[in-house]
Formats: C-alpha cells, sequence, structure tokens
C-alpha cells in the first residue's frame, strides 16, 4: 500500500514538473514572437486543463497574434455555452473588435457591465479584462458601478492608475486621495505612486492640482495625512519653509516626536536653504525637553552660523561653544559637539594648537574605540592642515588596526592615501587605493576610484611627476580652506604645463573653486573651455552639468542650462547625471509630468 501511494506521488510530480516546463517553453515561445510552436503546447497543456481560464485566454490571445479571429471565436463561444462567464463575454467582444465589428464588440460589453447587477462579486475580473484590452472607459464605468453595488469596498486605487494612464491626472489625483482617506496607513507608496507626477515647479499644473486638493481637504476635514502629504509636496517643490509650516501643525496635533522636524531641517540644510534650516532648528530648542536633541539643534545652529562669519561672529560663536560645553559638561553625551567645536577652531579660527589640546582631552574620555576613533580622525585631520603628514599617518593606521574592516577604519585608509598623495608619494597612495576599490561604502570606494585614476593617468606623463605634484599641492590648499593660494597654483599648472593630461582636471578643479569664491564668470570660462577642448575625455560629462548648474543656479541663465541638461540626455546617457539632467531640463521645459 505504501509503495502504490510513493508511486502515485512521483507520477504526479513527474507530471507537474512536465507541466511547467512545457509551459515555460510555451511561453518563451510566444515572448520571441514564435506563435506558432506556443500555440502547440499550449493546445496540448489545455487537453489535460480543458477547463483551465488562463490557457483558454492564452490560445485566444495567440490566434489573435496570428490574426486567426475565427478560431479564437470558435473557442471562445464553446466555454461560453458551457457557462456564460461575463470576463469571457468581454473577450469575445474584444475579439469582435478586431475583426472590426464594433456593434457586436459593444453589445457584447454591454452584457457584461449589465450582468454585475446580478454578479457584482465579477467587478474585479471585468474591469481587469477591459484593462487588459485598454478599453479603460469601459474599466472606469465598471468600477464606478462597483462603488454603487458594493459600497463597502473600495476601488478608488484601480480608477486613480486607469485616470494616470489616460493622463487624466486630476481624477487621478482626486482618487489617490481618496485612497489615503481610506487606508491612511497607504500614504507612503502613494507618496511613491505620485512622485513621477511632481515637480520640482509650484505652477506645473500637476503641483496645483494636487496642492488644490490637499487644501480642499483640510479645510473639510484637518486630518493629519492631509497636512503630512502636502508637508511632502512642499519638499518636492523645495519650500522647506512652509513644509515647515505643515510640520508645525502637524506636532501641535501629536506632540510626541520631533523627529519629522528635525528631518526637514536637515534637507532643508543639505539643499542649502540655511535660513529655514535655523529657523527650524530654532524652533527645535525652543520645544524640546531632551538634551540630546537640544545639543544636536545647537551644533546645527552653530556650524550654519559659522560658514559666512566674520571675525567678530566667530568670536561670538566660540563663545556660545564654551558656554554649551559648561552647561552639559564634557562627557560622551557632548562628544558631537566637542568634534565639531575642535574643527571650528581649527578650520574657521585657525587656532590649531588649541584645537589639538582640546581634543587630546576628548580622547581621555571612558568612551567606545569606535567613539575614540571619531577623535582620533579629527585630529589626524588637523594634523594634515598642519602638514604634519607623518604624525597623521600615526592617528590613521590606530584607527584601522584597532577597528579592522569598519566604516571608519577604510575611511581612515582612504585619508592615508590622501595624505600619502599630498606628499607625492603616488605609488604607496595607490596601493591604498587599490585595496579600497572593494570598500563595503560606496562613496569611499568611489573616491578611492576617482583618485587613483587620477594617479595612474597623470603620474607618468613626466618622470619628475611636477603637474601632479603641483596638483596635489593645489588639492591640500584647498582642503586648508587656501583657496586663492590653490587656484593659484592650478593656474600655475594651466601655464607651465598646457596640454598635459592634467589639463582638464585642472581647469574642472578651478572651476568649482571660482565658484566657491562665487566667481562665476571664471567658472563658466573653465567649462567652456573642458566643453569645448576635451569633449571626448572623461570629464566631459562633469563640465556639461556643472556648468549647467552654474547657468541655472547663479548665472540666471535658463535656456543656457536646459540645452546643456539636453545634451547630457541624448550624449552621455550612461553619465551618473543622466536622471538628474532629464529632470531639470523636463523642468525648464515646462513638462506636466515630471
Amino acid at each position: 500500500m505504501q509503495l502504490r501511494f510513493f508511486t502515485i506521488l512521483f507520477i504526479l510530480s513527474f507530471y507537474s514538473g512536465f507541466a511547467q516546463n512545457s509551459e515555460s517553453l510555451a511561453e518563451s515561445y510566444y515572448k520571441k514572437g514564435e506563435f506558432q510552436k506556443a500555440l502547440i503546447i499550449y493546445e496540448n497543456l489545455a487537453k489535460e486543463k480543458p477547463y483551465s481560464y488562463n490557457y483558454t485566454y492564452k490560445l485566444v490571445d495567440i490566434h489573435q497574434q496570428l490574426e486567426q479571429y475565427a478560431a479564437a471565436e470558435f473557442i471562445l463561444v464553446q466555454r461560453l455555452e458551457k457557462r456564460r462567464n461575463p470576463a469571457m463575454v468581454v473577450a469575445l467582444g474584444y475579439n469582435f473588435q478586431l475583426k472590426d465589428s464594433l456593434q457586436k464588440a459593444k453589445t457584447l460589453y454591454e452584457e457584461a457591465i449589465t450582468s454585475l447587477d446580478e454578479k457584482p462579486n465579477y467587478i474585479y475580473s471585468i474591469a481587469k479584462k477591459f484593462e487588459d484590452y485598454s478599453l479603460l472607459e469601459e474599466a472606469i464605468r465598471v468600477y464606478e458601478k462597483g462603488k454603487l453595488l458594493t459600497p463597502d469596498n473600495d476601488y478608488t486605487i484601480q480608477l486613480a492608475r486607469i485616470y494616470g494612464d489616460q493622463g487624466n491626472l486630476e481624477q487621478m489625483f482626486a482618487n489617490y486621495i481618496d485612497y489615503v482617506d481610506y487606508k491612511p496607513n497607504y500614504l507612503n507608496n502613494i507618496k511613491r505612486a505620485i512622485s513621477d507626477f511632481i515637480s520640482e515647479n509650484k505652477d506645473n499644473q500637476n503641483n496645483i492640482y494636487l496642492r488644490r486638493l490637499l487644501l480642499k481637504k483640510i479645510q473639510q476635514e484637518p486630518k493629519a495625512y492631509w497636512y503630512e502629504m502636502l508637508s511632502w509636496l512642499y519638499v518636492q517643490e523645495k519650500a522647506y519653509n512652509k513644509s515647515f509650516i505643515q510640520e508645525k501643525a502637524l506636532y501641535k496635533r501629536n506632540p510626541e516626536s520631533l523627529d519629522r522636524i528635525i528631518e526637514l531641517a536637515i534637507t532643508a540644510r543639505k539643499d542649502n536653504d540655511d535660513d529655514t534650516a535655523k529657523s527650524i532648528f530654532n524652533y527645535v530648542l525652543e520645544t524640546t525637553q531632551d538634551s540630546g536633541t537640544a545639543l544636536n539643534a545647537h551644533q546645527y545652529v552653530l556650524e550654519i552660523e559659522t560658514e559666512n562669519a566674520d571675525a567678530k561672529q566667530l568670536k561670538k560663536i566660540d563663545e556660545i561653544y564654551n558656554q554649551l560645553l559648561d552647561d552639559y559638561g564634557k562627557s560622551e553625551l557632548t562628544l558631537p559637539l566637542q568634534l565639531a567645536y575642535g574643527k571650528f577652531l581649527a578650520f574657521d579660527q585657525k587656532d590649531t594648537e588649541t584645537a589639538t589640546k582640546f581634543l587630546k582631552k576628548s580622547l581621555k574620555l571612558n568612551v567606545s574605540e569606535y567613539r575614540k576613533a571619531k577623535v582620533k580622525l579629527l585630529l589626524a585631520d588637523i594634523l594634515v592642515l598642519q602638514e604634519k603628514f607623518n604624525e597623521a599617518l600615526i592617528f590613521y593606521s590606530q584607527i584601522q588596526a584597532n577597528l579592522k574592516n569598519s566604516t571608519i577604519a577604510q575611511e581612515a585608509r582612504f585619508k592615508v592615501a590622501k595624505t600619502s598623495y599630498y606628499k607625492g608619494d603616488f605609488d604607496w597612495a595607490e596601493s591604498q587605493l587599490r585595496i579600497l576599490k572593494s570598500s563595503t561604502s560606496q562613496l569611499i570606494a568611489n573616491d578611492a576610484l576617482d583618485l587613483k585614476l587620477l594617479i595612474s593617468d597623470n603620474k607618468f606623463e613626466d618622470s619628475l611627476q611636477t603637474a601632479l605634484k603641483y596638483y596635489a599641492k593645489a588639492d591640500l590648499y584647498a582642503f586648508q580652506n587656501k583657496t586663492e593660494d590653490a587656484i593659484t597654483l592650478l593656474n600655475k599648472i594651466l601655464e607651465e604645463h598646457k596640454g598635459e593630461s592634467l589639463t582638464d582636471q585642472t581647469l574642472f578643479q578651478q572651476a568649482k573653486l571660482y565658484t566657491k569664491k562665487k566667481q562665476f564668470n571664471k567658472a563658466e570660462a573653465n567649462y567652456l573651455e573642458i566643453i569645448k577642448d576635451y569633449k571626448e575625455d572623461i570629464l566631459a560629462d562633469d563640465a556639461h552639468y556643472y556648468l549647467a548648474e552654474l547657468y541655472n543656479t547663479h548665472l540666471a541663465k535658463p535656456e543656457a542650462a536646459k540645452e546643456l541638461y539636453e545634451k547630457i540626455i541624448f550624449e552621455f546617457q550612461d553619465s551618473i547625471y543622466f536622471i538628474e539632467a532629464r529632470k531639470k531640463f523636463r523642468m525648464l521645459r515646462g513638462d506636466s509630468i515630471n
């Protein structure tokens, strides 16, 4: 008995596997357009399972692909004689439509839709069949009828998708909004669904549709998710101050966490909207009762104020740092603030000696090895700032030894390579960079690859490596915030080594420094020279994108920016800037879909 059971089980398993393989082969033939071969296999499969709707629809589809409409009709009529399935009635109607028998097709479509009065459980299958045939108006009718027949069910997500396919975006947004009201937990899914239709441009028609809908909802019933969605829309438009208003309204309704507000401040900061970021962080300081949150906000405010501070303002900022450290103490809790102050002393106050003494005290705190590594990393950076390269290398090496294979150890290794590069020891720098190409941190891996290519592409230009040494020194000046010195040294390369392989890289680096100094016309000239003389080289797409950004952001030349974004789209399709360029090109062109 047991033997017989296993024999039957084996036969069933064998047949199941055979059927699956046959179906996969048939589908493969179908996708390749080899419909006759696919037809033979599906006919055999349908004989084994004559009541399978999947095989029936597949046979009908293949006959239609082969323009064998009579054969498709025969299959459908046979099945419908046994059971009048409304979705199959739609399929028969579509077959008549392919034969240009439009009146017969319309009659059958109406039959299927009317059948819902008695068979509302077919709403989804009938609508789906209409969608399969791109009969979107009929699908909408089915779902709208479904709302009346089955009011407990919701069809807004299906309707939103169909309206989107039709290009009826106002109705698409309205249905997505209704779905959020039906299932608030799906808010993030809906944001993703509509994000492709939203632009940075607040005057984009789609943005206006969505904004009006949300403002109307807030007036009618001010639920939290309407404020959240409107805040999200303002972030897409980079209107962070308006988003802040919505986030404050949300927080007042549910004052449990400031995380969303802090996240908005950080986003505004990254996008250079420092005024809004500072306002938000100050609001956090007024609101929070948590010491860690307050310290974090204080640190961001001080970093924003430092960026454009004069000597008098820097002195005031120094006093605030010291006051905060007195108030909160020097402990593990304030270590991020201590690191920020050490960096401020060294890089902004140019007081490396005081910075080093201060951070060495931080190093004595009873903190984890990882936190000590953060202090050592900054101490080493300050030593590089002072050009005490060998002492810096000791700290970097300690981090690598104490926290092997960690991200911070890989960062330390990269800084070892960068320090060796600053010193002119290009061979040792390359050996470290080769290891980092497979770094678990993509950012470190990319930076390592860029530096390795810079060295390997230019170190053989002349035996003394003069141009590369100048370039590395200019790089060091840029790190030391000696921007004018860096620009001058890069000029020396352009004058004394014009035409060598490093020329385009020098022009590019100098252009970025000119931009930092707000010398935009000089930056423009450099980018134009790269585009003109080095259009086949590796920095061609970079020059196009950076020049487009310069025109778009600083020189008020939107048409020139648009032309450059368009060139990236059509001439540099493998560029890392492709997606962003396409997005900005469409925005400047005034497209309604982003």
